[in-house]
């Protein structure tokens, strides 16, 4: 489950921007279909989108992404979206990894619409998505002396295609990959990694997810924080999520310059964000 070829995005049955919601499907770079909704603005006329990326067996009609919206197009334009492997996109779930060219598809449809901002918000898996994503697509930056590259340094060659983010929020993401230490992630990790388990995911959540192991292993939340400036960065996580401890949000909030959020009380990722929550968070995107 390699992100290292991630490219241009195409995109079919993409029509300009209407008053009314529109559902299309997307193209990925890598050729997965994805299935997203835009909603303009219901409050007033809007210069930002809001691209919102869910958790793993979350989708575009998922009741927590649908109340999501909700409250962001109150702000704002939303853009929703079901991960490859999720809903009625195609393709297998890499549970993090390939998700990045989704949400680069998703992006750059955004700004097709005219919107002169777009931003992300991310939960849980969709957390570590808006944050590597966030790192690895930039503006088109003005020509000047060649930096060599190092084995570490990640693709950035996507800069002039429009699918990068102006602010990103990540609510409920983990830092680290492979991270077993709640009973949650390790029932997660047997769904994503048994063969029994994927039956599980496919027919219990209505997730598919690939057989493979990534490789390369694709750069983590925590190295990706420092590669994000300028664009804004919002870390929000509860005190109570049973999946990731408060360690990881501490961990992302340290790597580099971005505001943290601790909520008191807060579960984990768009099924416990209340709508005062939601509101926040869309004034901060808005106003980042």
């Amino acid at each position: 489950m390699s992100a290292k070829a991630e490219g241009r995005f195409h995109s079919v049955d993409v029509f300009p921007i209407t008053r009314g919601p529109r559902r299309v499907t997307l193209r990925t770079s890598d050729g997965i279909r994805i299935e997203a909704l835009h909603e303009p603005c219901t409050a007033h006329e809007s210069d930002t989108a809001i691209v919102v990326a869910h958790g793993f067996t979350g989708s575009v009609d998922r009741p927590a992404v649908r109340r999501a919206a909700g409250v962001f197009a109150r702000r704002a334009g939303v853009v929703t979206f079901s991960f490859r492997g999720h809903g009625r996109s195609g393709g297998r779930s890499t549970v993090g990894d390939r998700e990045v060219l989704d949400l680069a598809a998703a992006v750059a449809w955004a700004r097709s619409l005219g919107y002169g901002r777009v931003v992300t918000v991310g939960f849980s898996m969709g957390g570590s998505v808006v944050l590597r994503h966030a790192a690895l697509y930039g503006p088109e930056e003005p020509e000047g002396p060649d930096t060599p590259d190092t084995p570490d340094t990640p693709d950035r060659s996507n800069r002039a295609d429009g699918a990068h983010t102006d602010a990103v929020a990540a609510v409920s993401a983990p830092a680290r990959w492979y991270y077993r230490g709640t009973a949650p992630m390790r029932r997660l990790h047997w769904v994503v990694t048994r063969p029994f388990g994927r039956l599980v995911g496919r027919y219990g959540f209505g997730t598919r997810i690939h057989h493979r192991d990534w490789d390369p292993v694709p750069l983590s939340p925590v190295e990706s924080v420092p590669l994000i400036a300028p664009a804004p960065l919002l870390v929000v996580h509860g005190d109570r999520d049973p999946y990731f401890p408060l360690d990881h949000p501490r961990m992302l909030a340290a790597a580099g310059p971005c505001e943290l959020w601790l909520e008191p009380g807060m579960g984990h990722a768009e099924n416990a964000a209340d709508d005062a929550l939601l509101g926040r968070l869309a004034d901060w995107l808005v106003g980042a």
